[in-house]
């Protein structure tokens, strides 16, 4: 085997803090006086200031990024690929992130996986209905000592604790940019759209709903709940014991490549 097959590559030592764009859900302190950030995947669990630095969402003890471990920080080389990620349902209620990225970093097809981050600039969503957005309301989750927001427009807010756009860009020491407004016909729906004809409006596919076969059968509804609940157990017990491995694992490899470096 050739000798050079596993040679590595040039280590990349960049002259600045390296730019990107990312997506997270914003996050208040229970005493309403810090503003952070809660990823929208694999580091949903773990809320970060405005500088902060990475840490293994298994749980590990190595440097992060590891070559051996999915942690660390994300970030997109365009923002484009960032607003294609909010489209997907779960991602709704996150806001976009302009970053300056710093530390150990490993590039990646879209973008980078990096141990230190400052937050430059944030700026918001369009509310869930497709309105421009008045305020940050409180969704009623979060973790440990935060609560998590969400942008909304003043109908959506309703009576929710509302924070607006302006003190939680001031709470966490970011700039403010315009709202970003979706590319494309969408728009807020207008209840008078229907009576112009040839103007685009959102389709209403309330008439082709179907009715869920364990409605209105407490008991099979209960059964359904209770395997899951089961199936959900199982599934997390499994993964702890695959995280625990590979946090083993991990480490070792860590002291390998420190022994060999």
């Amino acid at each position: 085997m050739p000798g050079g097959l596993f040679r590595r590559t040039p280590q990349e030592r960049p002259t600045g803090p390296l730019t990107g764009h990312k997506l997270a859900f914003p996050m208040l302190s229970a005493d309403g006086r810090t503003a952070g950030f809660s990823g929208v995947t694999l580091g949903r669990a773990h809320v970060y200031r405005t500088v902060d630095d990475a840490i293994c969402a298994h749980g590990c003890r190595h440097s992060c990024p590891s070559r051996w471990c999915d942690c660390g920080f994300y970030c997109f080389h365009s923002d484009s690929d960032a607003r294609e990620l909010a489209c997907a349902p779960e991602h709704q209620g996150a806001i976009l992130l302009e970053v300056a990225v710093s530390g150990r970093f490993r590039r990646y097809e879209l973008g980078l996986r990096y141990s230190r981050q400052r937050v430059r600039a944030i700026r918001m969503r369009p509310c869930r209905c497709g309105a421009t957005v008045s305020a940050l309301a409180d969704t009623g989750t979060g973790q440990h000592g935060w609560r998590r927001l969400e942008p909304v427009c003043a109908r959506c807010a309703g009576a929710r604790p509302v924070l607006t756009p302006e003190r939680f860009a001031r709470l966490a020491a970011v700039t403010l940019l315009p709202d970003d407004v979706p590319a494309g016909p969408l728009s807020p729906a207008d209840p008078g759209a229907a009576d112009r004809p040839g103007e685009d409006r959102p389709f209403d596919d309330s008439a082709f709903g179907r009715p869920d076969p364990i409605d209105g059968d407490p008991v099979a509804t209960a059964g359904a709940v209770a395997v899951l609940t089961a199936e959900m157990a199982l599934l997390q017990a499994r993964l702890d014991e695959m995280a625990r491995q590979l946090g083993r694992a991990t480490a070792r490899l860590d002291e390998l490549e420190g022994r060999d470096a």
